[in-house]
């Protein structure tokens, strides 16, 4: 080294605040890089999460159940029910306990209504916790609900989906339960032998995504939900006399 240039480096660290006169990266400049990298992992993960959601929407058949009129409808229960009656729209998680709760405290007071022909009933079966409890026990029993529609069972199937709920939240459905519930149901011989084939191919799985993506775009952010002809219920408080005066409020 020069002599002037020895003499410039002193003259530049002499100007320098002794506490910018430190070894290795700048504080800052690490600050940023560690900023850049989170911000990338988390790019990152939303791509490989909506990657992830992609296929799970898109596996399986897009086979529509019995009682569906379309890609994303709810299922029908009682589509013979008389013109002018209200429609009655549940939205339910198997994996809820809410749900399994409210099933046990008014669903024979709501199956009623639809056996009366007093209300149109659609459910909506959605599979949104999934993603929160870390599992596809959602999505594979409203699979199985879907296949237990075909063969005429769904309400049977249904109620008792929620009286098969695992304990602990979380635990989720296995194969075997789910089969079970579907035996229970009354399903047999050679129907039991086509659920199983319905269930097992997810035959109607794309219309299972398809109806929790539809219930987030109609502002579905809870379960259970319950709406009258478009409209909300409001659950606190809620019995099975007080829906009904909804329902005669309704009807035309």
């Amino acid at each position: 080294m020069t002599s002037s240039s020895a003499s410039r480096k002193a003259k530049i660290a002499a100007a320098t605040p002794k506490s910018q006169q430190r070894k290795g990266a700048s504080p800052v400049v690490v600050a940023t890089v560690v900023v850049v990298l989170i911000v990338a992992a988390v790019v990152t993960a939303a791509i490989l999460g909506s990657q992830d959601k992609k296929e799970a929407t898109t596996a399986g058949g897009s086979s529509i159940p019995k009682g569906a009129s379309s890609m994303s409808a709810g299922i029908v229960v009682n589509p013979d029910a008389p013109a002018g009656v209200p429609t009655l729209d549940v939205y339910e998680d198997f994996q809820c306990p809410i749900c399994a709760e409210f099933e046990h405290r008014f669903g024979e007071g709501i199956e009623a209504l639809a056996e009366k022909g007093q209300v149109k009933l659609v459910f909506h079966t959605l599979s949104f916790l999934d993603d929160k409890l870390g599992n596809d026990s959602s999505n594979r029993a409203a699979n199985a609900a879907a296949c237990a529609a075909d063969q005429g069972k769904f309400l049977e199937y249904h109620s008792g989906t929620f009286g098969a709920q695992p304990l602990r939240e979380g635990a989720g459905y296995t194969d075997a339960a789910l089969k079970s519930v579907a035996e229970k149901a009354g399903i047999t011989g050679a129907g039991l032998t086509t659920w199983e084939k319905c269930y097992n191919d997810r035959s109607h799985n794309q219309y299972v995504e398809s109806v929790q993506t539809q219930s987030e775009k109609d502002g579905i952010n809870g379960t259970p939900t319950l709406r009258l002809d478009g409209k909300a219920l409001d659950l606190a408080g809620f019995t099975n006399e007080s829906l009904a005066a909804a329902v005669k409020a309704a009807t035309k």
